[in-house]
């Protein structure tokens, strides 16, 4: 036996022993939880193993939304300033009739709650304009990255990088790039420009909370699209290209078609995301200027807990408004997308 031959043996031995080192704990260990599954098996059956398995995911979701889902309910009927329901006294649909009290809802200065009200305008205006352009340019940045360009991952990379970001650090960068100090600033300036108070013009304000929301999340629904893209199978387009079809009917024809269940989960998600839109507007302008940026869960929160009288009640009863409005706008997008999936089968 030569000296190789001899070196390889020994090599395997030890790694043999240092495998059966970390095989016999593992082995014990499995055996150990192996055993009382098996005793719950014996009981539940097999039948009921799942749903064992899934009690303590029902009892989270159970303790931390289904129930206070009912508690914000129970504020939203009563009165008062206390915390504890008990303490608190009923008084019906008297908060719902409070913030629905206008007489034009198409003008603000009408209103019982005016801030209530402008906030849902400021919603519906940032809704519009985010979800629309969101969708525009996640779709466009899908289509450009599924391409073969050169550093094809490096660009996707950098797309989905700010979703990792927390809302509040990204807030806070762009807040340092538009301050009036700040780099877009200086940068207008060192261009021979005046300096812009992005923070003090209404305008200015609410378009970049739009942009900075955009840019913010795209990555997230980029990649989704970019997922039903590549899942759309190639020989349909081999067969167009061979057909002399043209990209543009391609497109309206093939891939958009194809890609509408990826589309309709963007705008579900894009949609539900705006509605809830908070933290990064909140360090971003603060609501500002005046109420220019003030949107419906901003509303929800400086009711409850900002002000210095805090109306729970009025609170819950704007929160459970906003969830039954983002249950009908959801289930009517998904009652469309089923007609237009009946219509074209």
């Amino acid at each position: 036996m030569t000296a190789a031959t001899t070196e390889a043996t020994l090599r395997d031995r030890i790694g043999s022993g240092a495998l059966a080192l970390v095989a016999v704990p593992l082995r014990a260990l499995f055996s150990a939880i192996d055993y009382p599954m098996r005793l719950v098996q014996r009981v539940v059956g097999v039948v009921g193993m799942p749903y064992l398995f899934l009690i303590p995911n029902l009892a989270f979701f159970g303790t931390f939304v289904v129930i206070p889902l009912f508690i914000n309910f129970g504020f939203s009927v009563t009165g008062g300033t206390q915390l504890y329901l008990e303490d608190r006294p009923y008084v019906g649909a008297e908060q719902y009739g409070y913030l629905l009290d206008c007489e034009n809802v198409t003008d603000v200065s009408t209103c019982r709650e005016d801030r209530f009200w402008r906030s849902i305008y400021n919603t519906i205006t940032f809704v519009f304009f985010q979800v629309g352009f969101l969708v525009i340019f996640s779709l466009v940045t899908a289509l450009v990255l599924n391409r073969k360009i050169r550093a094809r991952g490096f660009f996707r990379s950098v797309f989905f990088f700010p979703v990792l970001l927390s809302p509040v650090v990204v807030a806070l960068i762009w807040k340092w790039i538009l301050l009036r100090d700040g780099l877009l600033n200086a940068f207008i300036t060192w261009l021979g420009g005046e300096k812009i108070l992005f923070f003090i013009s209404p305008t200015w304000a609410m378009f970049w909370a739009i942009f900075v929301s955009i840019w913010a999340h795209m990555g997230f629904y980029t990649l989704i699209l970019l997922a039903g893209l590549q899942a759309i199978p190639p020989d349909l387009y081999e067969a167009a290209e061979m057909d002399g079809t043209k990209p543009s009917r391609v497109f309206w024809r093939i891939t958009l078609p194809l890609l509408w269940p990826n589309m309709l989960v963007v705008i579900v998600l894009a949609l539900i995301k705006g509605v809830q839109i908070f933290d990064e507007v909140f360090v971003l302008t603060g609501g500002g200027p005046g109420t220019s940026t003030l949107f419906i869960v901003q509303y929800i929160y400086e009711t409850g807990f900002a002000s210095q009288i805090q109306n729970f009640g009025l609170a819950a009863a704007a929160s459970v408004l906003l969830g039954a409005v983002l249950l009908v706008l959801t289930l009517a997008q998904l009652y469309a997308a089923q007609r237009r999936e009946a219509k074209a089968a």
